[in-house]
């Protein structure tokens, strides 16, 4: 049997995680990766709009390149199984 898991509150996470100074980039890039597989509609203006307050627009480069490209998850090469 195949188990499927999916990030909910995507925004409500990242923007919670975003108020923490504790929480680095690669913490959230690990949530953004999450979010960018999640069936959920997210306002992802209002989310990187965010990021680019509490770091900076190349914080938010940053962030979505490491998301993206999924190296913000070491432990598996950076690759989430997607279900499908």
């Amino acid at each position: 049997m195949e188990v499927y898991l999916e990030l909910r509150c995507c925004e409500d996470v990242i923007l919670n995680e975003l108020k923490h100074r504790e929480v680095t980039q690669k913490d959230i890039a690990q949530t953004y990766r999450l979010a960018l597989r999640s069936s959920e509609d997210i306002d992802w203006g209002k989310i990187n709009k965010a990021i680019v307050k509490r770091w900076s627009l190349s914080g938010l480069k940053r962030i979505k390149e490491t998301a993206w490209s999924g190296k913000c998850f070491k432990e598996n090469g950076g690759k989430i199984k997607d279900g499908t």
